[in-house]
């Protein structure tokens, strides 16, 4: 067997800063010893739904997550074999058929909104971390986000906004705070938290 990789769990709401945060970690490491793993691609497919129906989808609920498939991937990861995680289409709800093959490496990054809702999920993470933004911050980079990279409209993201994000995060989201081992405010920009992260993955590495 070959020694067990070290999971590293960042939550947080949308558009707080999570991938920004797990992409500045991985570009200090090298690229064979490190995976990112994204919640968002293991949305589960509604080939039965029409395209109005999946658009009206709770996409913010822990349901609308294949964690059972998420959790199996891990194990696998952890046993030294390699996966084929999904790919998600953001602008027509479905999974696509093209799959990405992660190999086992030392280091696998998972990040997503709800990867500590899921009591299952969050005890493969042996580092749990949860970026805290302002919500102002956040709406207004899930607007850009939206518009520019899933082709949505400004009424379509406001509509769903209030719909189901912010209940969303009020009720799944924001809870699991008190669950992370390190608290990091606005991600990315935050370079003694990478920085200490990053020790942290190179003391592990040996």
């Amino acid at each position: 067997m070959p020694p067990k990789p070290l999971i590293i769990g960042i939550a947080g709401g949308t558009g707080s800063g999570k991938t920004t945060l797990a992409r500045a970690v991985l570009a200090e490491l090298p690229d064979e010893a490190v995976a990112m793993i994204e919640h968002d691609a293991y949305y589960r497919d509604h080939p039965e739904l029409s395209a109005e129906q999946r658009a009206q989808v709770n996409y913010d609920h822990p349901d609308a997550l294949e964690n059972e498939l998420l959790i199996q991937h891990l194990d696998m990861l952890c046993h030294g074999q390699a996966i084929e995680r999904p790919n998600y289409d953001f602008v027509h709800h479905r999974r696509k058929t093209e799959t990405t093959r992660v190999n086992p490496c030392a280091v696998i990054v998972v990040e997503g909104i709800l990867i500590f809702s899921d009591p299952a999920l969050r005890e493969r993470f042996d580092v749990k971390l949860f970026v805290d933004t302002p919500a102002d911050i956040r709406v207004l980079r899930r607007i850009r986000r939206d518009m520019e990279r899933r082709g949505r409209t400004f009424d379509d993201i406001r509509r769903q906004y209030f719909k189901s994000v912010r209940p969303m995060h009020e009720a799944f989201v924001e809870p699991t705070r008190h669950m992370a081992d390190l608290i990091i405010p606005e991600g990315g920009n935050q370079r003694v938290a990478i920085e200490m992260v990053v020790d942290r993955i190179r003391r592990a590495l040996g």
